[in-house]
């Protein structure tokens, strides 16, 4: 039965949201299928370490580009695939399901062209502040800065919502607080690689792109420097 009135149960994902998750999907299931020899040949096995050492993120490349000035494209990409590229299933996993939950709700506020914005530039905040603060030895994969950064968006979205009731806008800040304390919590017990600052770094990244990219938030901006 079909109605002009009819509500799905369910709200549909915005596109951008669906197109991510299958191109990184769609990536992962190439490796694990090739690493298992169902696809690909002899030559599949190594495809995930192939594509780590052309696209991972690199601080060592980096520091180099800096300091002599050059930028080659080839390095430069490095910025915008390596969330592209995870470590294991698993990742590319637990990615999926956060872009599924986070770009949902912040893509229906914000439009599918600015979540895929904070989603892109979270990522390359991420990977500045993993390499700028820190002196790592290992490569940056996977998607979780850039999926920090739609935590953060996240966040200003509850910020901006506390403010309009006049309730602490502290509050926003519990679900970044609860996972960096998770990802603390199993470093200590695991052990485990610095990626928590690529993490905050998107988050941060995410949370102030907010004020640009949210509707009417350029608009807003202005005429608040107006003001002052």
């Amino acid at each position: 039965m079909s109605s002009e009135h009819y509500t799905p149960p369910v709200n549909p994902l915005p596109p951008v949201v669906v197109a991510l998750v299958l191109f990184i999907m769609g990536i992962e299931l190439a490796f694990t299928l090739g690493t298992r020899g169902l696809v690909g040949g002899p030559g599949a096995v190594g495809w995930r370490l192939e594509a780590i050492q052309r696209y991972s993120f690199s601080a060592d490349i980096f520091d180099w580009m800096v300091m002599n000035g050059r930028w080659p494209v080839e390095h430069v990409i490095r910025f915008f695939t390596y969330p592209f590229v995870s470590g294991g299933f698993t990742q590319a996993l637990f990615v999926c399901v956060f872009v599924l939950a986070m770009g949902k709700m912040v893509g229906e506020v914000f439009g599918g062209f600015a979540m895929l914005v904070i989603f892109v530039l979270s990522g390359v905040g991420g990977a500045l502040a993993y390499a700028v603060l820190l002196d790592p030895r290992y490569p940056l994969v996977g998607g979780f800065p850039p999926v920090y950064g739609l935590i953060g968006a996240f966040t200003w979205l509850l910020w901006r919502r506390l403010s309009l009731v006049g309730e602490n806008q502290a509050r926003a800040f519990q679900l970044i607080a609860v996972l960096m304390g998770i990802q603390l919590l199993f470093g200590l017990i695991f052990g485990g690689t610095s990626d928590w600052v690529a993490d905050l770094g998107g988050f941060a990244t995410g949370f102030g792109l907010s004020f640009f990219v949210a509707p009417g938030g350029w608009a807003r901006l202005v005429g608040r420097i107006r003001r002052d």
